[in-house]
């Protein structure tokens, strides 16, 4: 039977347990295998040694009986972890065996128990499985331990411990007995169950770092991604509205070289202008880019009150426009200006390309008492309808980048584009 020495020697196991991946390392395969090996001269040792000391006198088994006894206690031990079930129940049988037949081993035996017992509780996946073949594995043996109690104290045989007195000293040494191996297996039970505990808490803090490290590397995707997306727009805000202006005046400057020269020689310098104007917000972008510890829009200098110079630069590009700001201005978050104006000068630079020669504008700003409103409507040639192109979704983007919510579409006599801006919205990120 298990004794109060042996739980002592086997607690220690315990903690060298690794967490339940079931998947096995090489390095956990070696180590069952060695301490296989090694449980298997424990058990040879111990039998030959029992055996010199006679523990069972003249009812002792052959040692030849021993040595099986030892191979079959400490051989499935090297596949412990593999098939933890298994191997509690081959153990446990042998060990039953061993003790019926008075085979002269019992310490080695113990251990291997306890040790089978511990790594069903540890690394048994099924965990009713491995709760049933823990109780069940231990009722049986602690009801083997019931009978040879009873058989020995049935006994006619005066040898051994006394009998006599109300609590003899056989009546102890038994329930010494059964004291420590409720002991035994109760704590076998409870560090497998302790065991298989910590290791899942490894493997959820194991995943919630790798789950940390995902987000991580999506969240880095995704900031280079709105990036790329905002310098997108600011590229085409910039580059759009003056390259047609460009293309505009090169236009009349050609048409009027032959029959004008002083004209077409003005709207050069006009296409001049525009390059450098051009050039320097260019500049303002690249240098923002450069410089991430700065505002992110830092870039887009422009503010709402340059509306009136965005007005006049349209109009000497050709397209008739008109400013109307109704309201008493207020100010504005800085994101909000540099979105409202990039939306006109967007929406400005749409109608002088696609309305035609005969097309005006009316730029519109309204402040209401909770929210600011930009329309910006063009008469001329109705609109090609097709793919939709960069400048529309920049200017979604842009609305929504302020938490506000932009229209367009055509009308009758051209098209028309709408931008609400809340001015107590939460700007979403």
């Amino acid at each position: 039977m298990p004794s109060s020495a042996l739980s002592r020697e086997s607690v220690p196991e315990a903690p060298r347990e690794s967490a339940p991946s079931r998947a096995l390392t090489p390095a956990e395969q070696r180590s069952d295998v060695l301490l296989a090996a090694a449980m298997l001269i424990g058990a040879i040792v111990s039998a030959g040694l029992l055996s010199v000391a006679g523990i069972y006198d003249d009812e002792q088994a052959p040692l030849a009986y021993a040595l099986v006894y030892a191979v079959v206690i400490s051989a499935p031990l090297a596949v412990r972890r593999r098939w933890p079930a298994a191997v509690a129940v081959v153990v446990c049988v042998a060990y039953f065996a061993g003790g019926s037949l008075h085979v002269p081993e019992i310490y080695a035996g113990s251990i291997a128990m306890f040790i089978a017992l511990y790594t069903v509780g540890a690394w048994s996946a099924d965990r009713r499985r491995a709760a049933v073949v823990r109780i069940a594995l231990s009722i049986g043996m602690i009801v083997w331990l019931l009978v040879v109690i009873f058989l020995e104290s049935t006994s006619t045989s005066t040898e051994g411990l006394s009998r006599a007195g109300t609590f003899s000293p056989f009546a102890a040494f038994m329930l010494l007995q059964i004291l420590i191996n409720l002991l035994y297996f109760a704590g076998a039970y409870v560090l497998g169950d302790r065991a298989w505990a910590a290791a899942r808490q490894r493997e959820e803090l194991a995943e919630g770092r790798a789950a940390l490290e995902r987000e991580r590397e999506r969240t880095a995707a995704q900031a280079v991604a709105l990036e790329r997306v905002r310098i997108a727009r600011e590229l085409h805000d910039v580059v759009a509205h003056h390259v047609s202006a460009m293309g505009v005046q090169a236009g009349v400057a050609r048409t009027v070289l032959d029959r004008d020269p002083d004209a077409a020689r003005d709207t050069l310098a006009g296409v001049e202008a525009s390059a450098r104007t051009a050039i320097d917000e260019l500049h303002h972008l690249l240098e923002t880019l450069r410089s991430p510890g700065e505002e992110t829009d830092a870039p887009s200098t422009v503010r709402l009150d340059a509306l009136g110079e965005l007005v006049d630069h349209a109009r000497e590009n050709g397209l008739p426009t008109r400013l109307t700001v109704v309201g008493e201005p207020r100010p504005l978050p800085a994101l909000t200006q540099v979105n409202l104006y990039r939306i006109a000068q967007e929406s400005l630079t749409n109608a002088r390309r696609h309305g035609g020669p005969h097309a005006a504008a009316d730029v519109r700003l309204r402040y209401g008492d909770d929210d600011v409103e930009l329309e910006v409507s063009n008469t001329g040639r109705p609109p090609v309808f097709g793919r939709t192109g960069l400048g529309l979704v920049g200017m979604r983007e842009r609305a929504a980048a302020s938490g506000g919510a932009l229209e367009a579409g055509p009308r009758p006599d051209g098209f028309v584009v709408r931008v609400r801006i809340p001015l107590r919205a939460a700007v979403p990120t």
